[in-house]
């Protein structure tokens, strides 16, 4: 067990328990596939359910769940600094991520089994209350839950290694269901050839994503209990006070690479989350794929995991994680919109051809395997920036940086579906659509707009990402400053 040297303010604890090994890693990573399933459900499936199948304007949807992450971005700080100055038996940590297993599995089942009967004003307000519940409990977990890296390790390396493990579950689970949505759950039929107004399907795919966000949580934090009582913990603290904990959220967060990393995170993760929310739409309307085929993409997924899983690490430790992330946008930001452009141009073979599918198939696996080690790398860097900060406030404040980073991982869901449905709306795509009869202008809007936008993004995530400025070195400078209190430092 490695832990971070304790700043004066802080408290040491318990002998430890050894270095942590394989065990801990896959403890840790599996608490993820709640996450992964959530987000893969409100990237992928929650505006087609309430647009599509229930009608609801994708305008309206996209609103709602931006209000809700608004919300979840004023709780979220709150629940890192909360998670950070925790003391419990169980650890500071861990009584918040069983705290919230139940509420996280009952929300999220009755985000997909909305009353029957419901009208347009009440059907968007039960979506904006359950959304907002659904993101506040997933913080609760995910916040604490994502921490545990910077207490479980402070090596350069090996924290991208828990990460790889972490990002692959998430991946996995995630993948997992969404690809039992639409090869089992929704189903095609006569009236519905794509499958996608299936409410019978949303209602079962709810009730299984809920009971497996359920035994993910309630099994990594189980895993990773044994290693709470060697945690860092945090000294006593004084009544709660609101000024005096804005005022420590705020001097925390004013950390320059920190803030780098947050710009970047911003419309990085905006961009990703655009390209998520509409990627059925491309998929289904665009390219006219069926769910069998869709769903065969998603299979394909599967080796982008892990071939991330094995390439993140070697690739993060051999050029430094900042420079190997600079060289991902610029592998990946003329790659991800490239088969768009190319129908554009008339340049790609016809839909419903194999050549065409293959290309597809390829395309994904590719600027998968760039999103998850790209993600892996920049959590990473979040890790990073605990002991920088460090130096200087003298808290150990992981729980508070993953929360930030934790509310950047689902803007992917919030402002992506809230994008998704501005552009959807900007290039008049119809409600109740239906494959192979949506306007040929319209397509050709869309694909014009959906390059735009995510080349853009991503082109101003690069500017913040190269003014990041911890490396190895400085890491390392940051350790020997804390591990020497009696240093003065700048």
């Amino acid at each position: 067990m490695v832990t971070v040297a304790a700043a004066p303010s802080e408290v040491a604890v318990a002998a430890p328990l050894g270095p942590p090994g394989v065990i801990d890693k896959i403890a840790y990573g599996l608490g993820s596939i709640a996450f992964g399933v959530k987000d893969n459900g409100f990237s992928y499936l929650l505006l087609l359910f309430y647009n599509q199948a229930l009608g609801l304007s994708a305008k309206s949807v996209g609103l709602a769940i931006m209000i809700a992450l608004i919300v979840d971005a004023v709780a979220d700080p709150f629940i890192g600094n909360w998670s950070d100055h925790l003391r419990s038996r169980l650890g500071r940590r861990h009584l918040l991520m069983y705290a919230a297993a139940l509420p996280v599995a009952v929300s999220y089942y009755f985000l997909w089994n909305p009353p029957a009967g419901m009208r347009d004003a009440a059907l968007l307000a039960y979506l904006l209350v359950v959304s907002i519940v659904i993101r506040v409990f997933i913080s609760v977990y995910e916040v604490p839950s994502s921490a545990l890296v910077a207490d479980l390790t402070n090596d350069y390396d090996e924290r991208t290694s828990f990460l790889t493990w972490r990002y692959f579950f998430g991946w996995f689970g995630g993948l997992t269901v969404g690809i039992a949505a639409f090869s089992v759950f929704l189903r095609p039929s006569a009236h519905d050839p794509s499958g996608q107004l299936n409410l019978a399907g949303y209602s079962n795919y709810g009730l299984t994503a809920s009971l497996i966000m359920f035994a993910a949580i309630v099994i990594s934090s189980l895993g990773t209990q044994r290693r709470a009582a060697a945690f860092p913990l945090p000294p006593p603290r004084p009544a709660f006070d609101l000024r005096r904990s804005l005022g420590e959220v705020v001097a925390t967060l004013a950390n320059r690479p920190f803030l780098c990393l947050m710009g970047a995170g911003l419309f990085s993760f905006s961009a990703v989350g655009i390209e998520a929310a509409i990627l059925n739409y491309f998929r289904i309307y665009y390219w006219e794929l069926s769910g069998d085929q869709i769903s065969f993409l998603m299979v394909g997924n599967f080796a982008s995991i892990f071939a991330a899983l094995f390439l993140a690490p070697k690739y993060g430790a051999y050029f430094g994680k900042k420079r190997a992330t600079v060289l991902l946008y610029l592998f990946g930001i003329p790659l991800m919109p490239l088969l768009v452009v190319l129908r554009l141009f008339d340049l790609l073979p016809p839909n419903h051809s194999a050549t065409l599918y293959w290309l597809l198939f390829a395309s994904s696996f590719v600027n998968t395997v760039v999103a998850i080690t790209g993600g892996i790398l920049f959590s990473a860097m979040v890790a990073d920036v605990v002991e920088d900060s460090a130096r200087t406030t003298g808290r150990h404040s992981a729980g508070l940086f993953f929360a930030a980073n934790a509310f950047l991982l689902k803007a992917l869901s919030g402002v992506g579906i809230f994008g998704t449905g501005l552009i959807l709306d900007a290039v008049g795509f119809p409600a109740w659509a239906k494959q192979g009869q949506v306007p040929a202008a319209v397509l050709t809007r869309l694909g014009i707009a959906q390059p735009i936008v995510i080349v853009g993004l991503y082109g101003v995530a690069l500017v913040f990402i190269m003014a990041y400025g911890i490396d190895r070195r400085r890491h390392a400078a940051n350790l020997a400053a804390l591990a020497r209190p009696d240093v003065a430092v700048p």
